[in-house]
């Protein structure tokens, strides 16, 4: 199967499930609950999904777990841009080029829908169906993804660049900042396979999380060119917005050309992190070309 087919696939498997796992929480609060939907049903690209399928189906780990972890991430990714385009944040009124959620419903409603998401997340992890092996993991599973959305991880990556924003910083900051901000929740889509995965050496598990720290980067990398290279009508939310904002972006510090060399550097270094590992990584090698070469 081509790799679009097969991400065509997984986000429609992955849509449902979601989809499901909303409309089965009980009416007692409507309003949120439409929200928490909106929020996660708005044509995101399930790249994350994506990736923790790709790395289970060639770790042989049974679709049960991969649909559990993806739907926990997906979760996790769709509070975070709630809350990322809240006035206090971003102040975005378009994701996905339709209206973000505080502007669909309301501020107060958008909070609270990114925190039902969140804690959506973890109530997945505890107890969404997984096998028998995952079943002892469970506690590992909630530990590595709250870690890499909290303090450690996603969050700790939006304080730096809010606190950074307007103020210029160089590209080892500007690295650091992003390995938080949107390379750990990726890292973590290999992590927690990883860790469903009973045959797996150390020296492999640090290879592939290698991979998914740089083609973390690397995806950013790539959402900073975009931003000024590509239309809003194709990214979906207005182009240009991180520059007009302040913030420290990739081709700010090296130019749209040095940042074009980054993204080629970064895709290189991905390739390597697979080189030499005892599997089947053409789906992986695909994924990789794909996260460097996107329009939106």
């Amino acid at each position: 199967m081509q790799l679009a087919s097969l991400h065509e696939h997984i986000k429609r498997r992955i849509d449902t499930e979601l989809e499901q796992a909303i409309n089965q929480l009980p009416d007692t609060a409507t309003r949120l609950k439409q929200a928490m939907l909106y929020s996660l049903t708005n044509g995101g690209k399930r790249m994350r999904p994506l990736l923790v399928h790709l790395t289970g189906n060639m770790l042989d780990i049974p679709e049960t777990d991969q649909r559990t972890i993806s739907m926990a991430i997906e979760c996790i990714h769709a509070y975070s841009l709630v809350h990322d385009d809240l006035p206090a944040m971003d102040d975005d009124e378009l994701r996905r080029g339709k209206p973000t959620c505080h502007i669909a419903f309301d501020e107060a409603t958008a909070i609270l829908a990114g925190d039902a998401l969140q804690t959506q997340a973890f109530t997945l992890l505890c107890e969404h169906p997984m096998s028998d092996y995952a079943n002892q993991h469970r506690a590992r599973l909630v530990a590595t993804l709250a870690r890499a959305a909290g303090y450690q991880g996603m969050c700790g990556g939006q304080a730096i660049d809010l606190a950074t924003t307007g103020d210029a910083i160089g590209v080892a900051e500007l690295k650091q900042l992003h390995q938080l901000k949107t390379g750990a929740l990726l890292t973590a889509c290999v992590e927690m396979i990883c860790l469903v995965s009973p045959d797996i050496t150390t020296t492999h598990q640090r290879a592939l999380c290698q991979f998914a720290q740089t083609i973390g980067l690397a995806f950013q990398v790539q959402d900073d060119i975009l931003d000024i290279t590509a239309s809003t009508e194709t990214l979906g939310k207005p182009n240009g917005s991180d520059v007009a904002q302040g913030k420290n972006t990739f081709p700010s510090l090296l130019g749209l050309e040095g940042a074009k060399q980054e993204l080629a550097k970064l895709h290189h270094e991905a390739l390597q992190a697979l080189h030499g590992l005892p599997y089947n990584t053409q789906y992986l090698i695909a994924f990789t070309d794909l996260m460097v070469s996107r329009n939106h």
